[in-house]
């Protein structure tokens, strides 16, 4: 099926250095599989749009299998003469080998955490009886298979504590099994629910509420559209026919549900979304025998996460008429809208999350993309801030309603993982545990800069780099950014950028519109028709840092993933000249067909849909499979995974087909596309430190870096 086809290039001698020469001498050695082109052509309200690639869509073909096996070979063969990506994977194996452990959460009489030592696949769930005592394990996901892709994903308990439901997924699947563990004995037991995704599991007596769909069809697992999401009790023992239909809804078949417990196990509330925002709330008083659903709201307009409730009042974090998010009353006994009381209101500060501690409220606001933390009694009254050890996130808040103890994470872009414990009512806090990390943070410095968008638009970005950095215009750079589905990119650390800093690299992240940094206004900002303003701030972005000195295009490599995927995508067919790499990651690149996948048609909120002419002729326009020209693109290594069924490969296989096809430059147009591996959630260490190491080498190299 493959000719080898040699893309002829002209090598133009001016004064080039030893790595451009080389670089340029590699990529004029590739020779890019010469794969088929059907005529396929679709008719989008009179516009005809061919997809010469459409036969890729099917990734259980022998075809598509083929095609794979030879782009991977293709990249393989280029990233094997980077001269020193073997320096890059054992460096990055040394910075990434530091033990990493999170906040302590208890249930019944034990605390549980997860620890990884430092490289091991996946982290361990230990349990113990009280800090001080010497911890268990009680799950260890590294042994449920040789290679580390079965991955530990969501976990619930009883009240008591006693018994754990735990799902798992293989090969970075969104399908999950839950399996259920005796916490006493640390025995499974035979209870196996299968076909879950998206799902929770919430504990009430011998059983738990979850979410699944019906079984698919023998073959379509991984592309085919998630339809009719249902909600089951499983008690206990039995086996899954046996289990409790919940809710359904027959008449929409792309809405999903999900099932929720006040911590008194008295109030059972179900959310359905037809997107990835806003949903709908019904709620059921479980302590009353055949009680029915009271429907709290029925459009799916705005945010409602109910928190739990006092007494008769639920607890409601929602973005109703608060763009920032608030705090509300809704009392159960009469739910009507116009009785809604406001507990805390409005800020110009994001209300990103509120937890209940000790019989107070402790509420984490963002501010220009980093955290604030106060605490609140139940009336809403503020009774003071908790103090925070320097600029960064606060993650993970780990509390019980009946105990003053809290556990809490906080991060920045140089400072690793490091949990506080913090007493709510004396306001006292302690450093609980600091990781002992392989490298010197304190020669790194972030500064946060706020750099005007195409419109004027007032945009931050974070810029990270080793002190000392000379405002020279030459230093590489690597700029990143998501805009999108109110998703806010805050200050976080990995191991894994570190190889870039220490070797003089800058690494800045746009908080760009169509996030979630400053509310749901920012988030409509960059959203269906304003989704250029995305775009064009990522841009001003790259612009930026290079009119302040901070690089140059030719020493800019851009990333981004899933959504950040179609952020890369958009960019370098609109301006290929704006940088030297770039990688989208996992990305959504067909906007015409992305919602005929899986949970593709969640996204509408976001893009819109093909299938209405004015959001479809919207779509054309930044779509990048369809705007790929016959130009010079920047070194490009698409980046997927086999097993991806949240965005499904065929989108990185024909945009990176078409690519191949268009490119008039002598950069290299690669496609890497990970084994066993899906969107990216559970993603072994192993695979994550292969990852970025090919990553690393193939930006290094052609940003013209040593190692």
């Amino acid at each position: 099926m493959f000719v080898s086809k040699h893309h002829s290039m002209k090598l133009i001698f001016t004064t080039l250095s030893i790595a451009a020469i080389m670089n340029t001498s590699i990529a004029q050695n590739i020779v890019y599989p010469n794969i088929k082109k059907v005529d396929t052509i679709d008719n989008y309200f009179g516009k005809k749009i061919p997809d010469p690639y459409r036969w890729l869509e099917d990734d259980n073909s022998a075809e598509t299998a083929e095609w794979v096996k030879a782009e991977n070979k293709v990249t393989y063969d280029y990233l094997s003469k980077i001269p020193f990506r073997e320096n890059v994977k054992k460096r990055l194996t040394a910075l990434w080998n530091y033990e990493k452990v999170t906040a302590p959460f208890k249930h019944g009489s034990n605390y549980f955490f997860y620890k990884n030592d430092g490289i091991q696949n996946q982290a361990i769930l230990y349990k113990q009886a009280d800090l001080n005592a010497t911890p268990e394990v009680l799950l260890d996901p590294n042994k449920l298979s040789t290679d580390g892709t079965v991955a530990l994903g969501g976990i619930g308990f009883s009240k008591d504590g006693k018994t754990m439901a735990y799902a798992t997924s293989k090969a970075g699947s969104d399908w999950e099994e839950i399996n259920i563990l005796d916490v006493v004995s640390g025995k499974k037991l035979t209870d196996v629910l299968k076909w879950v995704k998206f799902s929770g599991m919430s504990f009430r007596g011998n059983g738990f509420y979850y979410s699944r769909y019906d079984e698919p069809k023998q073959g379509t697992e991984l592309s085919n559209k998630n339809e009719f999401h249902k909600i089951y009790y499983h008690k206990i023992g039995e086996e899954q026919s046996k289990d409790v239909l919940i809710y359904e809804d027959k008449k929409n078949p792309l809405r999903n549900f999900g099932a929720g417990i006040t911590e008194d196990e008295r109030f059972l509330i179900i959310s359905g979304s037809e997107s990835t925002s806003g949903n709908s709330l019904m709620v059921k008083d479980l302590n009353k025998p055949n009680a029915e659903f009271k429907e709290i709201v029925t459009n799916f307009d705005n945010d409602f996460n109910v928190i739990d409730n006092n007494d008769d009042i639920l607890l409601v974090h929602t973005n109703y008429r608060a763009s920032n998010f608030q705090l509300i009353g809704i009392d159960f006994s009469n739910p009507d809208q116009k009785l809604w009381r406001t507990i805390i209101g409005q800020t110009p500060d994001l209300l990103q999350n509120v937890t209940i501690a000790g019989k107070k409220l402790l509420c984490n606001y963002l501010v220009d993309v980093h955290s604030r933390l106060l605490r609140f009694n139940f009336g809403g009254e503020l009774l003071g801030e908790v103090e925070l050890p320097a600029v960064g996130m606060v993650d993970a808040i780990n509390s019980q309603r009946t105990s003053d103890e809290v556990f809490f994470t906080f991060q920045n872009w140089t400072t690793p993982t490091e949990t506080y414990k913090y007493n709510v009512t004396s306001n006292n806090r302690e450093l609980f545990r600091k990781p002992t990390v392989p490298f010197n943070t304190a020669d790194y410095e972030t500064k946060q800069v706020f750099y005007p968008s195409k419109d004027g638009k007032k945009i931050p970005m974070f810029i990270t780099y080793k002190k000392g950095l000379q405002l020279n215009g030459n230093n590489p750079c690597f700029l990143y950014a998501y805009g999108g589905f109110n998703i806010s990119v805050t200050p976080s650390f990995t191991a894994s950028r570190m190889v870039f800093l220490e070797q003089g690299g800058i690494f800045a992240v746009a908080n760009i519109r169509g996030g979630g940094e400053y509310g749901e206004e920012w988030h409509k900002a960059g959203a269906i028709f304003n989704k250029q303003n995305v775009f064009d701030d990522f841009i001003a972005a790259a612009e930026y840092l290079c009119a302040e000195k901070y690089t140059n295009k030719d020493k800019l490599a851009i990333h981004g993933r899933s959504n950040g995927g179609l952020l890369i995508g958009a960019v370098m067919t609109q301006r290929p000249d704006l940088c030297k790499v770039a990688l989208p990651g996992v990305g959504v690149l067909d906007m015409l067909r992305y919602h005929k996948f899986t949970i593709g048609w969640a996204w509408a909120s976001d893009y819109g849909t093909s299938a209405d002419e004015k959001q479809c002729m919207n779509l054309l326009k930044y779509s990048p499979l369809h705007n790929v020209k016959k130009v010079a693109y920047p070194a490009t290594m698409v980046v997927t995974g086999d097993h991806d069924d949240r965005v499904v490969p065929a989108h990185s296989f024909k945009f990176g087909a078409t690519l191949q096809e268009n490119q008039q430059g002598t950069n290299p147009t690669l496609i890497r596309i990970d084994v066993n591996a899906g969107h990216g959630a559970g993603k072994p260490t192993s695979k994550q430190i292969d990852e970025w190491s090919d990553i690393w080498s193939f930006v290094m190299f052609n940003l013209g870096m040593k190692m």
